[in-house]
């Protein structure tokens, strides 16, 4: 039977009161002072606890039972009210008093079967909570409530409950959907423990990590203080530094720099991460050798000595070297060793084809000075920041390379060898060759500032050698900064002797063997070098010697008796074969419409032939067909050659209607390889006139030479390297354009005296020259 009470309100604004919780109610609030009158002045003692949430009023409250009036602790006057029942509140009343008397119904408790299985799991998840929290006597009060109802209005002391959840316990009558719902909230909180804990003990781990590394940090001052004192030294790091700075031989804008750095150092917490930024700049600053500086050698016999030693050949190097070292004891005898800041430094550009000597006639240079070497290699090199640093705010910022290798070198005026300076790239990073312009330049090297350690670095002491194998890959800004040196190749008597003096002496030791045991001839050397290996260089020529050398070891591991060997041309076939480069000239101009070029290539000089043939009236459109991968320029000779036979071919006798008539082809092999240059043109007029004449070139002449309209022969480079390639294809008579006559003092004598060398101006001196006789009718041939 559902009872029903005339109740006076008791609002609470921020405390939810479920049944069976004590609560004391403050009476210094109007409402509730008025409502405990009422009470009293009814003799009932009861009173109705109602929320009042965001001003708004619960559907239900509880039924409270006034205990006992007094004061606090503090003199306030309050009552201790318990909660004794769930009650749906109804209509307004009257009653006596000020207070607001409403009619109140009690609500029945509704249990299952589930709420007592619900119960078990509540109180146990509870009892979890409370053991994190420690709470052992609540535990026991806890263990002792088997009631599905009281237990899950236990909820009410719950401080991770929200007033919102305690109202909605408040209002549900049935215990088994209270239960749930709680045991879904306690869990959610255990959740949020967990993860709490998981923080806290992270940070407590991290605290008490940081708290041990400052005490044991502040035990290592305090040893280093007393060993210091025992020892005279620094009592801290920050202290060493600044004690390394002042004791170190550094100049005075570096010293200023260094000793603000100590500074910052001093005044950084050591946590942080600019800490290791400054030692690692301070460690790089201490390290470099301001003042350091080897004894140049001016003894400059002794100087040339070394180089010829080392090297075969290579004049022009040597002699720049020489006159360097000339330069620099004249201006040390009269006290100019610095002018303006500056040191007379070199930049030197060494160009050549492979395997000539450019690398190791840095080391060469730097043993006949008396310097320090070290090589950079910018092979591949993309990044502008491997030649100036980085900047000191990146991490893991490095100098460049350039202060690196002074600081390997441990001195500031080392040879410092730039290899492959022509294989330098540049991508969205920069562009590395723009940044060697300031290393490069004399004028401005002796303030050369690193990105990385913004003080300025004097290079003006150094020699630079820089190293490549083609010019058209280095820009012109940089390579107006450097001094060129062309290495056009060796002769075959400078590979001889570089075989005989250098490559063979190495190849036996690396192979084992002795001179004693093993022997190679000049006369095997020379056809190693003139028909195995035809090349600008000796690598190759290397690589041979040593295969005839493992071969030679191969056959004493097998046990053959062998005794002193001595190998000569004729023995060379058994261990390499057949010669790869036997001269055919003479077989493929045979023909009419061949003629022998020469050309300039990565490699060196070479040998080109160029073929031209005419087809029948009858077959195919007229016009001229190119082969042989010909680049732009290569096209446009072929074009101005016909051009010319055209105009002129009436004048030098020759049946020009066919080059109308019939379709005229060019081929340049090998077809495989890549071609460009105007030096073919004369070669080019020379192979269609012998074609349209009938007359074959003649199969020791080779030539070289761009041609004009008017059939004028004008210059082209390389004429040194295209000299030698003739020499070792075996050729003897050589056509050059006349303005390159003073070209030919750069060729060595010992190649001129083999070579006859006619320098022309006019196509006609060239076809009267190049051409055989003319022994049977051109127009008979043509046709």
């Amino acid at each position: 039977m559902t009872e029903t009470l005339n109740l006076p309100v008791l609002p609470l604004d921020d405390v939810v009161v479920l049944p069976g919780m004590v609560v004391p109610v403050r009476l210094a609030d109007t409402e509730a002072r008025a409502a405990i009158d009422a009470a009293q002045a009814s003799g009932q003692d009861q009173v109705l606890l109602v929320p009042r949430l965001d001003g708004k009023y619960a559907k239900a409250g509880t039924l409270g039972e006034i205990e006992q009036i007094g004061r606090l602790p503090g003199g306030a006057q309050a009552a201790v009210i318990r909660g004794s029942a769930r009650v749906l509140i109804g209509a307004g009343t009257t009653g006596p008093g000020a207070a607001l008397w409403v009619g109140a119904t009690v609500l029945d408790e509704s249990t299952d079967n589930k709420s007592a299985e619900l119960a078990r799991d509540y109180k146990a998840l509870v009892t979890t909570v409370l053991e994190r929290r420690e709470a052992w006597q609540v535990i026991d009060s806890v263990k002792q409530v088997n009631n599905p109802a009281e237990l899950a209005d236990l909820a009410g002391y719950a401080s991770y409950l929200s007033n919102e959840q305690k109202s909605w316990l408040l209002e549900t009558p049935d215990v088994s959907e209270r239960l749930t719902k709680l045991i879904g909230w306690v869990r959610d909180h255990l959740a949020e423990l967990e993860v709490s804990e998981t923080i806290q003990k992270d940070v407590q781990e991290g605290m008490e990590k940081q708290q041990r590394e400052f005490l044991l940090r502040q035990q290592l001052a305090a040893v280093r203080k007393e060993l210091a004192e025992l020892d005279g030294k620094a009592e801290s790091e920050e202290e060493d530094y600044r004690a390394r700075v002042e004791a170190a031989d550094l100049p005075e804008h570096v010293r200023k720099a260094a000793l603000a750095e100590v500074d910052k150092l001093e005044r950084t917490a050591e946590q942080s991460p600019d800490v290791g930024w400054i030692r690692t700049w301070l460690d790089t600053v201490l390290e470099l050798p301001w003042n350091e500086r080897t004894e140049d050698g001016y003894d400059l016999r002794e100087a040339r000595a070394i180089l010829d030693a080392d090297h075969a050949g290579l004049d022009d190097v040597k002699e720049r070297i020489t006159e360097y070292l000339a330069v620099r004891r004249r201006r040390a005898d009269r006290g100019l060793g610095v002018v303006g800041g500056r040191r007379s430094g070199a930049v030197l550009a060494l160009v050549g084809p492979p395997g000539v000597g450019k690398t190791s006639l840095g080391e060469s240079v730097a043993r006949a000075m008396g310097r320090k070497f070290v090589r950079v290699a910018l092979g591949g090199v993309r990044d502008e920041a491997e030649i100036r640093g980085h900047r000191r705010t990146y991490v893991g910022a490095l100098p460049g390379r350039i202060v690196r290798a002074i600081t390997e070198a441990g001195s500031m005026n080392p040879v410092v060898l730039l290899d492959e300076i022509d294989k330098v790239g540049a991508d969205y990073r920069g562009d590395p060759t723009a940044a060697l312009l300031e290393v490069l330049d004399p004028a401005q090297n002796h303030t050369f500032r690193d990105h990385y350690l913004e003080v300025e670095l004097d290079l003006s002491d150094v020699v630079f050698l820089a190293t490549a194998n083609v010019l058209d890959s280095i820009p012109a800004p940089l390579l107006d900064r450097m001094e060129l040196v062309q290495l056009d190749g060796y002769t075959e008597d400078e590979k001889v002797t570089i075989a005989r003096d250098h490559l063979l002496p190495r190849q036996l030791d690396r192979a084992g063997l002795s001179a004693e045991e093993v022997a190679i001839d000049d006369s095997a050397l020379r056809l190693l070098a003139g028909e195995y290996t035809r090349e600008a260089g000796v690598r190759q020529l290397e690589r041979s010697i040593a295969r005839v050398l493992r071969k030679v070891t191969a056959k004493l591991a097998l046990g053959e008796e062998l005794g002193s060997l001595a190998i000569g041309a004729g023995e060379l076939k058994g261990y390499l074969g057949s010669p790869k480069f036997t001269p055919d000239s003479a077989e493929r101009t045979a023909l009419p419409g061949v003629a022998t070029g020469l050309a300039v290539t990565g490699a060196g000089g070479d040998v080109l032939f160029i073929e031209a043939s005419l087809a029948d009236k009858e077959t195919g459109p007229t016009g001229v067909t190119l082969t042989g991968q010909l680049g732009d320029v290569m096209k446009e000779s072929a074009q101005i050659a016909l051009s010319y036979l055209r105009s002129h071919g009436a004048e030098l006798g020759l049946p020009v209607g066919d080059l109308a008539e019939r379709n005229t082809h060019i081929h340049v092999p090998a077809g495989a390889v890549p071609k460009d240059g105007p030096s073919a043109g004369v070669t080019m007029t020379t192979a269609l006139a012998s074609l349209l004449s009938g007359r074959p070139v003649r199969s020791e002449v080779a030539m070289t030479g761009e041609v004009s309209l008017t059939g004028r022969v004008l210059p082209i480079g390389g004429v040194k390297q295209k000299l030698l390639a003739a020499h070792r294809a075996g050729l003897t008579t050589i056509l050059i354009p006349k303005r390159n006559e003073p070209d030919l003092e750069d060729v060595p004598e010992s190649v001129l005296s083999e070579l006859t060398v006619h320098p022309v101006s006019d196509v006609r001196q060239v076809l009267e020259l190049a051409l055989e006789p003319a022994q049977v009718d051109a127009r008979q041939f043509a046709a």
